[in-house]
């Protein structure tokens, strides 16, 4: 066989060989978007970090945060940067809330907000990550440009190996380096991916069909490439050992591009090899969708405990709560769920942050509704605190009144209004009952002393009315009736003086004593004028005893009066009477009984003045 037909049969070797492994790289291709479709996504979502950030406080989380932002790239520290800003503003928000909780004090002192410089620095921080971001995102796509130029000029020196006068060996390493060059660069744009590859192997086959490389420097090269993808292979198995992380398929997809980038094996083992490869990388895919699903129906069950939560916090919001002692128990009732809150792992990111919105949003709104409730009850104790010190101060100017049927009513009036008053602030309720009470106290104490010396001279008064009713009961009248009508008026006048006795028995008393002193007043020889005036003032002696005096001593008035009228004008009709019977004959019968009527009606007047004068004595 001459050279050409050896070169012909190379030829033709080559081209079957970079077929089939072009075939076996789109396949791959294929895998690798199945693969990668959700590691972009997912790799975040599920990377656990190095540290506990959610025990850590605001303090250590921003020097964590400083570090990482300052000592590392951010591909390598994004997922914490971004885990210490969750449990940052995280801890910033429980902190607003335990103010919300005590925002209404004991002493009904509402509480400002204290200043966060914490926060502020924090800003600060964030700004310069995104910054940070940003410049980075503009120099790896500068860098991707870069790369893709790099990549070109291989392709273009490739393509200048085509057509030397150099020896075989000399152009081969030549090439192998170009391949090496080629494996060093990083990546270059997707878009712009595809038709880098195309024109890469391209070149490269029209290098292999250029030199027409003899079959022993092609099967050390294809020896070669087998043991690099059986390498591969043994690498992507001992994968399977590892726990499914997204580090573990980040370092998978790694094996695929380093397979990419090794050549063909010799044609019999391709299959063979190929298959061992995609076996590995199919288990470690399944591996990880299982571990993906795992991950996903974990947060579906955290996603519907947190619904539920948030379910249970806006009954809250919209209960109607009118007590201080039932937003107290709501309160802790609120703090029960976020403590629960607390407990459960993250949601499917999707609906994390919304899930998470809803719940703060329930949380600040009862907060909020407690601030408003605590402010206008602030309000109201102290309108209350006010109208109590008016309540102080009118007792105050009362207390030393004794008056005291009427300052008894008023303050009977003043404390009925104190308990119709709400409460007061904790702090200021026990100095004002206390000063409200000592001035009630102090006028009922000087009512009380008072009545009690007036109780014992009632009862002495008592002790003296029954010695004077025993004296004219045990009375002699005697023969001189004008002493003894001296005598009984004067036992009148030591009634009347004597004064009031206790009420249970007074008017027992003053009908036994004014019984009595008629009688006396019966025995003594004296004219009926004067013995019906004695009665009548004994009767209303007794009067006065009775709560009905002022009322029975009117109705007495009024009709005496009545019956002076009427005895005037008797008197004058009789007067009128006997100038007319003076004139007629046989009259002297009816004159002298119309002048007797006269007489008496005239003594009559008179009597009926002086009980209107002693009536008028004692009003």
């Amino acid at each position: 066989m001459n050279n050409n037909d050896l070169n012909d049969l190379v030829k033709t070797q080559l081209d079957e060989e970079i077929i089939d492994d072009e075939n076996k790289l789109d396949e791959i291709v294929s895998m690798e978007n199945i693969l990668s479709s959700d590691s972009d996504e997912d790799t975040e979502e599920f990377e656990i970090g190095y540290d506990d950030y959610g025990n850590m406080s605001r303090e250590k989380l921003l020097e964590k945060f400083k570090e990482y932002l300052a000592n590392y790239s951010l591909p390598a520290s994004k997922q914490h940067l971004e885990a210490i800003k969750e449990a940052f503003e995280n801890i910033k928000s429980e902190e607003e809330e335990e103010i919300d909780k005590h925002y209404f004090l004991d002493s009904g002192v509402v509480s400002d907000l204290p200043l966060d410089p914490l926060q502020k620095k924090f800003s600060e921080l964030l700004q310069e990550y995104r910054s940070k971001k940003d410049h980075e995102r503009e120099q790896i796509e500068e860098e991707k440009e870069r790369n893709l130029k790099a990549k070109y000029e291989v392709i273009e020196s490739i393509k200048d190996l085509i057509n030397r006068q150099e020896s075989l060996n000399n152009t081969f390493q030549e090439f192998r380096e170009l391949q090496h060059r080629w494996r060093e660069i990083g990546p270059v744009p997707q878009t712009k991916l595809h038709d880098l590859w195309e024109t890469f192997n391209l070149h490269v086959e029209n290098f292999y069909n250029y030199i027409k490389i003899n079959n022993e420097l092609r099967d050390l090269d294809l020896k070669k490439n087998y043991e690099a993808k059986i390498n591969l292979c043994e690498k992507t198995e001992k994968l399977l050992l590892e726990p499914s992380t997204p580090a573990t398929f980040n370092m998978l997809q790694k094996y695929h591009n380093q397979w990419r980038e090794i050549g063909p094996a010799p044609k019999d083992k391709q299959e063979e090899i190929w298959e061992r490869f995609k076996a590995a990388s199919a288990a470690i895919n399944q591996k990880r969708s299982e571990y993906i699903n795992s991950i996903r129906e974990q947060q579906r069950k955290n996603y519907e405990a947190k619904c539920e939560l948030c379910e249970k916090v806006e009954a809250l919001v919209n209960e109607e709560i009118v007590s201080p002692k039932k937003w107290k128990a709501r309160s802790s009732q609120l703090i029960e769920y976020q403590n629960i809150w607390k407990t459960i792992g993250f949601g499917p990111r999707k609906e994390n942050n919304q899930i998470y919105s809803r719940f703060r949003k329930a949380c600040n709104k009862f907060f909020r509704k407690k601030r408003d409730f605590f402010n206008a009850l602030q309000e109201e104790l102290l309108n209350n605190v006010q109208l109590k010190t008016e309540l102080c101060i009118q007792a105050e100017a009362l207390k030393d009144s004794t008056d005291w049927r009427k300052t008894t009513d008023e303050f009977i009036k003043i404390q009925k209004k104190w308990k119709e008053i709400g409460q007061v602030p904790i702090r200021q309720a026990d100095a004002l009952w206390k000063r409200f009470s000592l001035a009630c106290e102090y006028f009922f104490e000087q009512k009380h002393s008072h009545f009690n010396q007036i109780d014992k001279e009632l009862e002495i008064n008592q002790k003296k009315k029954i010695e004077l009713i025993e004296k004219v009961k045990n009375y002699k009248v005697s023969q001189d009736g004008e002493k003894s009508f001296n005598e009984l008026q004067d036992f009148q006048r030591n009634w009347a003086q004597i004064g009031h006795t206790p009420i249970k028995d007074r008017e027992k008393l003053a009908n036994e004593f004014r019984s009595l002193i008629n009688k006396q007043f019966d025995k003594l020889n004296l004219d009926e004028g004067n013995i019906n005036f004695q009665k009548f003032k004994s009767k209303l002696e007794n009067w006065k005893v009775t709560k009905q005096f002022n009322e029975k001593i009117g109705l007495e008035r009024i009709k005496i009066i009545q019956k002076l009228k009427q005895l005037e004008t008797d008197i004058v009709i009789w007067e009128n009477n006997i100038g007319f019977f003076i004139k007629s004959k046989n009259s002297d019968a009816l004159v002298r009984d119309f002048t007797n009527k006269i007489n008496i009606g005239k003594e009559n007047i008179k009597l009926l003045n002086d009980k209107l004068n002693f009536i008028d004595t004692m009003l």
